[in-house]
């Protein structure tokens, strides 16, 4: 199955629709008076779909099982045709079409073992995705794309070359990846003075936003979160707190990372761990989501 793991939970929602044609007038008049031979049609049915619901990983192998929080099933009459819908929602990491998709498919499918009893004429069309939301599609059009950013490395080890900077390229990845410009790139020792001016220089040259890597640990010289804070118009508490909780759901240590978001005037100013996979996962817990916010400085509203 495909690696999710580096993903964020957030709500998915799919709708997918089945119709059911049948041939003749008197099916449509037996399933709404009860009449079908096997039983309650629509509701049989959609106690099928909700098993099939349930049951999509274990017949689709690249299926992740996942939560299903809710799964509603509603039929619409016109002629001859039944519409089957059928909405999955889910708090996960992965969108739910094709749960949707199956579930309609079940539905109608079990429509027709009931009716062929008393209509050999029963047809399946149109089993398709109506809509999607909560994946990445949704923001795709949201962000700006004019955004610079600079990228600093406070490590004492790596500034002396004794060590070769993996943290910075991997925040600088992202960064490209979600059309970023790179204008800067430099490596300093753990100094305050030095963490300041880095900061203050970015920001007089109108540089969107300002990364960090390194620092915010509980060593003697770990200094990046008291080098920043003073300089900081305001924190951001929601994005170091989704860093943290991003990090935490994969190793147990990263309660003690001492993660910083914050604006001087309109540039973002994050501080994020030195270690690789610290950089790495802040980057993908928080990116490219955290750009919304350079929407906001500018007065746009939160859609």
């Amino acid at each position: 199955m495909v690696d999710i793991t580096h993903k964020a939970t957030t709500l998915r929602i799919a709708t997918a629709q089945a119709i059911v044609k049948v041939s003749k007038p008197e099916t449509i008049e037996a399933i709404e008076k009860g009449t079908v031979p096997k039983g309650d049609v629509f509701a049989m049915s959609k106690a099928a779909g909700l098993l099939g619901v349930k049951k999509t990983p274990d017949l689709l192998p690249d299926c992740h099982p996942l939560p299903i929080e809710y799964t509603g099933i509603d039929y619409t009459i016109k002629g001859l045709e039944i519409t089957v819908l059928v909405t999955i929602k889910t708090i996960y990491k992965t969108g739910v079409e094709v749960e949707a998709m199956h579930g309609a498919s079940i539905v109608a499918l079990n429509m027709y073992d009931m009716l062929k009893p008393i209509d050999k004429g029963v047809e399946i069309h149109h089993i398709k995705l109506l809509d999607k939301k909560g994946g990445k599609s949704d923001y795709k059009d949201t962000f700006r794309r004019d955004l610079t950013a600079a990228v600093i490395v406070c490590s004492d080890t790596i500034s002396q070359g004794k060590k070769e900077d993996k943290a910075g390229k991997a925040i600088i990845t992202k960064l490209k990846q979600c059309d970023v410009d790179i204008v800067d790139y430099v490596i300093i020792p753990d100094e305050v003075a030095l963490i300041q001016e880095k900061a203050k220089q970015y920001q007089l040259q109108d540089v969107d936003l300002i990364i960090y890597t390194g620092g915010t640990g509980l060593s003697r010289r770990d200094v990046t979160p008291e080098a920043l804070k003073p300089l900081l118009d305001r924190t951001i508490p929601g994005i170091e707190e989704a860093i943290r909780k991003y990090g935490q759901d994969r190793m147990p240590y990263s309660m003690l990372s001492r993660s910083v978001a914050g604006t001087i005037k309109n540039t973002l100013v994050l501080a994020l761990p030195g270690s690789t996979n610290g950089a790495r996962e802040s980057m993908d817990a928080i990116f490219p989501e955290v750009l919304h916010v350079f929407r906001i400085l500018k007065g746009a509203r939160h859609d």
